[in-house]
């Protein structure tokens, strides 16, 4: 049974860290690994991370000139506050099923751009972290479905940054 459905806004990629990110519309998120092209993939808990129209609004009204893959995000969605679901929430969205792993992360960059522009950044609090379950496309327009029941229990937990 479905709890929320939304959808997906952007396909977001970087070759590197702590860089904002391009739109490129589709990406395939490989199992254990997450987006091929993307700097943040690997074999770890942070495979690929989203982040929700509503916390893009959230800085649009502080006054922030902010536009999807601006927080480093890989998948901007429309339609579910991703901050608000717990750890080990399954989240099927496009072909492919991920599992959150993290809420919130540490700044790579105390002065980023957007935090210099308006005093504050949501990606700290309201961003999150996924690891790729099953592979599958995933494009712009793809729904988004939060899956009941949990997966494993994660040693991470909410980190809060500034």
């Amino acid at each position: 049974m479905n709890q929320e459905n939304g959808y997906v806004l952007s396909v977001n990629i970087s070759k590197k860290r702590a860089e904002k990110k391009h739109n490129v519309q589709e990406a395939y998120l490989k199992a254990d690994y997450g987006i091929e092209t993307d700097a943040h993939s690997g074999s770890w808990h942070r495979q690929v991370s989203l982040l929700s129209l509503s916390s893009f609004k959230k800085m649009q009204a502080l006054g922030a000139a902010v536009e999807y893959g601006d927080f480093a995000e890989n998948i901007t969605i429309a339609g579910i506050d991703v901050s608000s679901l717990p750890l080990g929430t399954r989240i099927r969205i496009g072909e492919a099923l991920l599992e959150v792993t993290q809420i919130g992360k540490e700044c790579h960059n105390k002065g980023c751009p957007i935090k210099q522009q308006v005093g504050t950044c949501v990606m700290p609090l309201e961003g999150i972290f996924t690891r790729v379950l099953e592979s599958g496309r995933v494009q712009s327009g793809d729904k988004v479905i939060v899956l009941e029941g949990k997966g494993e229990n994660y040693k991470w937990e909410k980190t809060i940054g500034n």
